[in-house]
């Protein structure tokens, strides 16, 4: 990979990794945060994600979020687990894109595309160019012996 290369895949990573983060211990941090109140006006699938809002999952479905978020912060900002995280994070993307879709408009001013999917191709650019590794700690991580003994762990890692 290019040196330009290299310095656009890290700067994607961080800003990216910084931005989940901050969105995610904003949360944590935060008491009166829920996520019921966007999950309630879902416009797509309503009647899953008004489930999911129920007293017995929605303890539940506000800790994976916040610490869903922090974490893959956390993964990208030092570049280990990206692989991982990163296509949990698309995951997460994805809940957060079909409650706000009104086929085929996610808000008044976008015709399918909308920050989520942005967000979402960019973690997968993170994964197929193996960020972790371009001044990550995936490097590093995957030379422990760990990951000798446990080559599944290397292949998470990237």
């Amino acid at each position: 990979m290019e040196r330009f290369q290299q310095i656009s895949i890290f700067l994607l990573r961080i800003s990216l990794g910084w931005m989940y983060f901050w969105a995610g211990i904003t949360k944590v941090f935060n008491p009166e945060w829920s996520a019921a109140g966007y999950l309630q006006k879902a416009k797509t699938f309503p009647e899953f994600f008004q489930w999911l809002t129920t007293q017995r999952l929605l303890p539940s479905v506000n800790f994976l979020n916040e610490w869903g978020l922090t974490l893959l912060g956390v993964a990208l900002i030092l570049g280990v687990f990206v692989r991982v995280s990163s296509s949990l994070g698309m995951m997460l993307m994805l809940l957060y894109y079909l409650p706000i879709l009104q086929f085929p408009h996610p808000n008044p001013n976008s015709f399918l595309v909308d920050q989520h999917i942005i967000f979402i191709v960019a973690l997968l650019v993170l994964i197929s160019f193996r960020a972790g590794r371009t001044w990550g700690l995936e490097n590093w991580c995957s030379s422990l012996p760990i990951c000798s003994k446990f080559p599944k762990l290397r292949a998470w890692l990237g």
